[in-house]
């Protein structure tokens, strides 16, 4: 079972499937924090990791929440 907020993120992911999403992207758009705060991004890492143990086969190696180096979380669709 998925929580909102989970529910939330991947939506969003989805929505934006073609480009990599940054932290501060989600924060702003799924939490709703202000752009341009010096906010913790540690919520977003929480997330993505229990999103990948629900989701991945091996959630040490994704397929579908991967993370593009530099640039944030992209959700692969196959």
């Amino acid at each position: 079972q998925f929580s909102r907020r989970e529910i939330e993120v991947l939506t969003y992911l989805n929505a934006n499937h073609v480009r990599p999403v940054s932290r501060e992207e989600l924060l702003n758009r799924v939490w709703g924090y202000a752009k341009g705060l010096d906010i913790e991004t540690r919520p977003v890492d929480i997330h993505i990791a229990k999103l990948r143990r629900k989701l991945e086969d091996d959630p040490r190696s994704p397929r579908h929440l991967v993370t593009v180096r530099g640039a944030g979380y992209r959700l692969v669709n196959d």
